[in-house]
């Protein structure tokens, strides 16, 4: 079957947004300030566990300038259930008391209460001026400690959902358990076993952009938030629903967003904004702080992760087996589901057994994290797979061949794949230039492979055809990754028209339909289906419009490239008529044409990725350098390849980060040491190599133009491709990550 042409999709416009962005002339969330305007700060927990006595706040409210100091009594006390729309589990008690402590303080960096005042310096002191007592209790910062009998409690209500019986107070949250067939006889069949344990630590996302808001709230109580989110909705139906609000109450307008990558699908000050705006009648504008974003905002799990794997001599995978165990910090919500999801899901096994566990400990709720939850259980896999071929004496892209997922295979969490592009991604590492090139001395090639579900969930969208005949694409989706032109150049393909005369725009919460988060890499596959059925009934609308001047059924006019085409075969017939010349006659023919649709998209595109590692190891300081890399991926059809490869570069580059030197970094007391991007080590553009994105098209069945989401799926395989490349030039199997300079030399000196 021939590939499709198309006129828009697959070419590379320049982002329209890009010389606002460059030139300082976007508006990001700390960009707007309000006549009349006060500023908020919030103040925090000094101790990572500790009850709460008393909170006088009568002092700050004498310090001139404050108008307005807030505590957790100010908010309703929530029952405990579920929250919707979130990328990671998420209760809405929870995230009341993680928004302001009830009771407890939970993590050194808990908000314990904020302040509105005339001016910031009005604000840090009146928080100096806030009298709470405290009784410290002893933190739980590992876990091993969290799980140890006799551990300190962090919920006296809490119990281990998934596990039979009430039980007594736990700090275990949940346990989960997924998989088929009889494990211990498919070990039973291996002539290869290999099984390990796996450390990671708590990572951060990273964005460059602080999480800041604005709130206003009218005489007539209506408040509007102005805020860098990844989901407008969500965070009017959290705040209206912490705050005690009717959803109507409250209007969120999203800002640019400088970053997110998970770390934005929450709420943390945009309550507190509203309800101090509610006080005092004012704005009040609320930024973070560098620290604060380290301290109090969600990093990504540390996890200890145990895999078995088994083999035959002839390379076929005969069971798979791993218990996980993952870090939720002070609230329940790990993201350790999906990673036991994740975790085998590019191979075939018919033995497969995987457990999982979500533990709270004093540290800050974490959050989610590009493909929350996999790459550190891809770490263990892939670094067991790797292993395991080594044994075998098995070329490792070979190995995985023999094993890879294909259509019509089980997933290990239960579905069928649909045509799915895995064992193209390996095909074509297998035949890179890079696969076969030299290495030099020190050097270490390493491979690894990962997978991520993608989601569909709720889209709105309206196309709105202007009197010109030009274009506008609405949604609800804040534009995290370029996906503003990827909307509008699939408009521009069903419309007809250049992309240069259709314009995306984010809209606010009350002028376009609910949609779900920017999130789970579902905005070019859900959101572009809203766009694209929206942009179908604009056409279906000039259609019609056609037909009427030209009295024939509208079943008989032809669409194409812009322009309503008569019935075929009619000696004399009319000339076509262009969408300019429909839009320009749309007041006679019927008014302004509008088109919209709301969907929930189901089914979407798995992606697949296999990632190629090469490394330098420097014997003498244990320093790691990545000198070539090359990521393939099942893109599904690449709407606009620039900005496919621009997110495969990105997740590359931090999973390469995570994987060499990010770590959180506690002392005793639980209070984190490095909260800034001095001590907490991202890789700079000197850091790496140019990252070779080498797009694989298969496009997926459930979309119109084959669209497969392709933001997460590129962090799940640098940790393991990177450890593996290292075990290649050393020797030595890492297990725990970072593969930080000190923890290189100590292993390699170890070995003398």
């Amino acid at each position: 079957m021939s590939e499709p042409r198309y006129k828009c999709i697959g070419t590379r416009p320049i982002r329209p947004d890009g010389v606002d962005k460059v030139t300082g002339r976007a508006s990001f969330g700390a960009d707007l300030s309000l006549p009349g305007m006060l500023h908020g700060r919030v103040l925090r927990s000094p101790h990572a566990h500790a009850r709460i006595r008393s909170i006088e706040v009568e002092p700050a409210l004498a310090v001139e300038g404050v108008k307005a100091v807030i505590t957790a009594a100010d908010l309703p006390d929530l029952a405990s259930q579920a929250a919707q729309g979130a990328e990671t589990q998420t209760d809405f008690r929870d995230l009341s008391r993680n928004v302001l402590a009830r009771d407890k303080v939970l993590y050194h960096g808990h908000a314990v209460a904020a302040v509105a005042a005339t001016s910031r310096t009005a604000a840090e002191r009146a928080l100096a001026a806030i009298r709470v007592d405290y009784e410290v209790l002893p933190a739980v910062l590992d876990l091993d400690s969290a799980l140890a009998p006799g551990a300190p409690i962090l919920h006296e209500d809490l119990r281990t959902r998934g596990l039979a019986g009430g039980g007594a107070p736990t700090n275990l949250a949940a346990r989960i358990e997924i998989g088929r067939g009889d494990v211990e006889k498919g070990f039973a069949e291996a002539d290869v076993v290999v099984e390990r344990e796996f450390t990671t630590r708590m990572v951060h996302q990273g964005y460059i952009e602080p999480h800041a808001v604005v709130a206003r709230t009218a005489e007539d109580g209506h408040s509007v938030v102005w805020c860098c989110t990844q989901g407008p909705f969500v965070v009017r139906a959290y705040c209206a629903r912490i705050l005690g609000m009717d959803l109507s109450r409250i209007r969120v307008i999203p800002s640019e967003i400088g970053g997110g990558f998970g770390g934005k699908t929450t709420v943390y000050l945009e309550p507190l904004a509203i309800l101090l705006s509610r006080r005092t009648g004012r704005p009040v504008k609320m930024v973070m702080t560098r620290e604060e974003v380290f301290r109090a905002t969600g990093p990504t799990s540390g996890t200890r992760i145990r895999v078995k794997i088994g083999a035959t001599a002839k390379g076929k995978l005969t069971a798979a087996a791993a218990t996980l165990v993952y870090e939720a910090g002070a609230f329940k919500g790990s993201p350790v589901t999906a990673a036991a999801m994740t975790m085998f899901a590019p191979y075939r096994l018919e033995q497969v057994r995987i457990e999982g566990f979500d533990v709270v400990l004093n540290k800050p709720k974490v959050g989610a994290y590009r493909a929350p939850g996999s790459a550190m259980a891809a770490f263990a896999a892939e670094s067991a797979l790797d292993e395991v071929a080594l044994r075998l004496g098995m070329d490792p892209i070979d190995f995985r061949l023999a094993n890879a997922a294909r259509e019509g295979t089980e997933a290990p969490y239960g579905p069928k794949f649909r045509r799915i592009g895995f064992v193209e991604t390996l095909e074509a590492a297998k035949r890179h230039p890079h696969y076969s090139a030299p290495l030099g001395p020190g050097q270490g090639r390493g491979v690894a492979c990962g997978f991520w579900f993608n989601v569909g969930l709720q889209s709105s969208a309206a196309v709105n055809l202007n009197e010109d005949g030009t274009a506008v694409v609405v949604s609800g989706s804040p534009d995290l990754s370029g996906t503003r032109i990827s909307l509008a150049m699939m408009a521009a393909e069903e419309l007809g028209i250049p992309i240069e005369r259709v314009r995306a725009v984010v809209a606010d919460t009350e002028t376009i339909g609910y949609s779900d988060l920017s999130a789970g890499s579902r905005v070019t596959f859900a959101t572009g289906m809203a766009v694209v059925e929206a942009a179908r009934d604009v056409v279906r609308q000039l259609s019609e419009r056609a037909a009427a001047i030209w009295r024939v059924d509208p079943r008989e006019v032809r669409w194409e490239e812009g322009r309503a085409l008569p019935p075929q075969g009619a000696a004399g017939g009319p000339e076509p008529l262009g969408i300019e010349e429909l839009a320009r006659d749309a007041a006679r023919t019927g008014g302004p044409i509008v088109g919209r649709a709301s969907l929930t998209a189901r089914a979407p595109g798995p992606g697949f990725a296999t990632h190629i590692c090469d490394v330098s190891v420097d014997r003498e300081t244990g320093r790691v350098s990545v000198v070539r890399y090359t990521a393939f991926q099942d893109v599904g059809r690449a709407i606009h390849p620039g900005y496919v490869e621009g997110q495969i570069q990105g997740g590359a580059a931090q999973g390469i980060g995570w994987a060499l030197n990010e770590e959180y970094l506690w002392d005793s007391s639980g209070a984190v040491e490095n909260p800034g991007f001095l001590d907490y080590r991202m890789p700079i553009a000197s850091d790496l190599p140019m990252i070779d994105a080498q797009l694989i098209e298969v496009p997926s069945p459930t979309h119109p133009y084959g669209v497969r989401g392709v933001g997460e799926t590129p962090n799940v395989p640098p940790l393991a491709a990177v450890a593996n490349a290292v075990r290649a030039a050393t020797g030595h199997r890492f297990t725990d990550l970072p593969l930080s300079p000190p923890r290189v030399l100590e292993a390699l000196d170890s070995e003398g």
